[in-house]
């Protein structure tokens, strides 16, 4: 769902028109009072903004709408026919998207909406990973074996997460370096089997699978 605000029929019918026909679920309003009626009811997706309003202002209800914990993360573009800098640079100071301009173009609107949705898109959740009986949750930050919890250290964690997202496949020392701990050096890379011991450790009859390819890195693969 989409939420219209802007008082300028003619512009509100088109804008609504335009996004239907591009299957979007679209509904304007002319002022301010029954933009905030319909909020409270339901939330939309993300709301189309005009500045210039009568009762309120588009920018004072930007600020009102970032400001409240269950409205702030709603995408706002905002619609107005002022161009200059100093209105830009205000709407996105105070949490605007993005910004359009009066005259615009409905495809331009459209493409702007759907750039604005996929930004807003909740990344996807890293995917539970398991190889034999080692099982590996990043969401949840757990990982047992054969039903059994293990703990590591974060460090301990991300070197397995880093090796049991591609399994099989050789991660080099210096990948895990710079992934793990930020930077890469020969001096430190005795860090890295230290941990890789204390994991294998850990993870017991599992620990076998973690295999070091000599001179290069490391992998793991379920063994039989």
């Amino acid at each position: 769902m989409i939420y219209l605000l802007e008082d300028d029929a003619s512009i509100r019918e088109l804008v609504i028109y335009g996004l239907e026909s591009q299957k979007y679920e679209a509904v304007g309003f002319e002022r301010p009072s029954e933009f905030w009626g319909a909020m409270a009811v339901k939330q939309p997706e993300l709301i189309l903004l005009d500045i210039m309003l009568p009762e309120e202002d588009g920018l004072s209800i930007l600020k009102r709408l970032r400001a409240m914990e269950h409205t702030r993360r709603i995408p706002v573009i905002m619609l107005t026919a002022k161009k200059t800098e100093y209105d830009r640079v205000i709407g996105l100071d105070n949490g605007a998207d993005d910004f359009i301009s009066k005259p615009f173009g409905i495809l331009e609107l459209v493409a702007r909406v759907r750039a604005v949705l996929r930004r807003a898109e909740p990344a996807e959740k890293p995917r539970e990973c398991q190889l034999g009986e080692l099982v590996v949750s990043p969401e949840r930050h757990q990982v047992t074996v054969a039903g059994a919890d293990v703990v590591l250290t974060s460090k301990e964690f991300s070197i397995l997460w880093a090796l049991i997202e591609q399994p099989g496949v050789v991660v080099t020392r210096q990948q895990l370096m710079e992934r793990v701990w930020g930077y890469d050096s020969d001096r430190e890379s005795r860090t890295l089997d230290v941990h890789i011991r204390s994991l294998r450790s850990k993870l017991g009859r599992a620990g076998r699978m973690i295999e070091t390819i000599r001179c290069v890195g490391y992998k793991i693969e379920d063994k039989p």
